[in-house]
């Protein structure tokens, strides 16, 4: 999907130790997704170029159940699970990089800012990369719980720093064994 168009998108929900997880997803391509159960609210971070025009509740569906059993996987300890899930966003030639360089930041560590802008390419755009944080649709799968500030502190997140937090300290967890 590269432009907006009249196409249904499909939502699923998994629970997870963090609350209702929604991925909103076009054949098991995630557009969105959040520790939400409101498919509005994650069709509004979609960029408008491919927003869907409907979003339908679907969790039957064999793309959505691929993508709800990467999240459990995640969850019960698959860190790469998620990595498997394909994205799309649309942004601006740094944000877009920016979005890959997240993709490839393993589970279980973290990088600061300024590191992060570093990968994307650009040194100096450092509230850029803020920014690719900021507006990332697809939380989990372009993992931006990751990036943190210079200090060690976590920074921002949008669906709250308990649960940037929870996930850092599972992904730790996991790979100490």
């Amino acid at each position: 999907m590269t432009e907006h168009t009249e196409r249904t998108a499909h939502s699923i929900t998994v629970a997870t130790p963090n609350g209702p997880f929604t991925a909103i997803h076009d054949a098991g391509t995630v557009l969105a997704s959040g520790w939400t159960d409101d498919a509005a609210y994650l069709s509004a971070l979609i960029n408008p170029r491919i927003r869907p025009a409907t979003v339908e509740r679907a969790d039957d569906d064999a793309p959505g159940r691929r993508i709800a059993d990467a999240v459990t996987a995640y969850y019960d300890g698959e860190l790469g699970a998620v990595d498997e899930i394909a994205v799309e966003q649309v942004g601006g030639p740094f944000v877009a990089q920016a979005w890959k360089v997240l993709r490839g930041v393993p589970a279980g560590q973290t990088r600061t800012y300024t590191e992060f802008a570093e990968l994307a390419g650009n040194a100096q755009a450092i509230r850029a990369a803020a920014q690719a944080c900021a507006t990332n649709a697809a939380a989990l799968f372009v993992p931006c719980h990751r990036i943190q500030r210079s200090d060690g502190t976590l920074g921002g997140f949008r669906y709250g720093l308990d649960i940037k937090s929870w996930l850092l300290d599972h992904e730790a967890a996991d790979l100490k064994g």
